[in-house]
């Protein structure tokens, strides 16, 4: 009976082991989904925001590539919406903070189907 008891055991570790297992590949696929997310949400902010702005091309894709890197600086999206507002109000464009937030909100909507889609 011991013997038992303590296959028991080792099966109710294993199977304990495995979910512990799947629980952090599952954590790590989100983290990474996640993150690949906000970083395509923000370069499609960043690509509309350069043309507003009226960058294409080249600059454009390196202006997206500085709201990317935004989201990185203290502040999150709050810094990555500040950042833009703020071009914008150097180089007058009328678009406010509400209206960016907006804008992201879409760009999320997109880069999540986009990423889900492959």
């Amino acid at each position: 009976m011991p013997g038992r008891i303590a296959g028991g055991v080792a099966i109710a570790m294993s199977k304990f082991d495995e979910r512990e297992k799947e629980f952090e590949t599952r954590f790590k696929h989100d983290q990474e989904f996640a993150f690949k997310v906000t970083a395509r949400r923000n370069k499609l902010l960043g690509l509309w925001a350069a043309g507003q702005l009226g960058l294409d091309g080249a600059a454009a894709q390196a202006y997206a590539a500085d709201v990317v890197g935004a989201e990185y600086e203290k502040g999150g999206d709050h810094h990555v919406i500040d950042k833009v507002v703020a071009d914008f109000l150097a180089k007058g464009v009328k678009i406010d903070a509400a209206r960016v937030a907006d804008e992201l909100q879409r760009c999320a909507a997109d880069a999540k189907a986009q990423i889900m889609k492959g």
